[in-house]
């Protein structure tokens, strides 16, 4: 259902507030480079700092400007399950096509409080559920078979994988026919050689059109091509990976590209100026300044 190249929508802010202005800038620059759907307030949306309210009016906002161009995937996860119903009933209603549901993280729950949370969700809410294992964010993550015993559920239709083990994306492929997206820009080409459908990607936040060459060769089978877009995209990846926690290289990488602010919200902060160099080498070696 949701393949391809998926951009991992920023959250851009101007003097403390939501910069809806630039949010509508964002969008149309997406949609103008092809991107295949939009994924506003996940992890790089910066959701832990938004209000609630805020949240809503983000998912709002970007239904509205999509107009249907594309799938909204709306972040609509939480560690509470009964705030993760409440989120994906408002994302269905203002019409977003999907949400994304992040593994509950803090409370650490065991393999069957995964499985439960998100039946929950799913039987509550009819709207289609992606499922997104990131344990190095949350401190726990599921098996794959949690995630099989999932994928029997009608609504849940793909899974963002970010564990950062390609043995788990494997697994899940051979055991179920969820759709695997991957959740690391790096990862995307190798958890395709395993059967994944495409990417939630920072890194499309400034390069669109680069990483949908690259999905649309993968979803073509033509992963020969797709390797020359992968070693290319590779070195800009890691560095938007390693610098620091996202969402802070990608957001020092639009600001230095003047397309947003790279203001952060508390405990995030802007990235410091030694590594702000580094980035900046980044972006001129791969072309994107002079």
């Amino acid at each position: 259902m949701f393949t391809g190249a998926m951009v991992a929508l920023v959250t851009p802010f101007q003097d403390g507030e939501v910069d809806f202005r630039t949010l509508d800038e964002l969008i149309d620059f997406q949609l103008e480079n092809g991107i295949d759907a939009i994924v506003p307030v996940g992890t790089t949306g910066e959701s832990p700092t938004l209000s609630h309210a805020e949240h809503k009016k983000v998912i709002e906002r970007v239904v509205k400007a999509a107009a249907g161009q594309v799938p909204v995937i709306a972040g609509a996860g939480s560690n509470s399950t009964a705030e993760a119903i409440e989120l994906t009933a408002f994302a269905k209603k203002v019409g977003a096509d999907a949400t994304l549901q992040v593994d509950p993280y803090y409370n650490k729950p065991t393999q069957e409080g995964f499985y439960q949370h998100f039946k929950a969700i799913a039987e509550e809410v009819d709207l289609p559920l992606v499922l997104y294992d990131i344990p190095g964010r949350c401190g726990a993550g599921m098996t794959p078979e949690t995630v099989v015993r999932l994928a029997e559920l009608e609504n849940i239709v793909a899974i963002k994988e970010a564990s950062g083990k390609l043995d788990h994306a494997s697994e899940i492929a051979a055991r179920c026919d969820l759709t695997i997206i991957s959740g690391d820009d790096s990862l995307t080409l190798p958890i395709a050689s395993v059967g994944g459908k495409g990417v939630i990607s920072v890194v499309a936040n400034i390069v669109t059109a680069d990483v949908k060459a690259m999905t649309d060769l993968i979803l073509e089978g033509d992963f020969t091509s797709a390797l020359k877009w992968h070693k290319k995209l590779f070195a800009l990846c890691r560095n938007l990976l390693s610098l620091a926690t996202n969402p802070i290289p990608i957001k020092a990488a639009m600001s230095m590209l003047n397309m947003c602010s790279d203001e952060m919200r508390l405990p995030m902060v802007p990235m410091d100026e030694s590594k702000k160099a580094i980035l900046r080498q980044a972006l001129k070696a791969y072309g994107l300044l002079n």
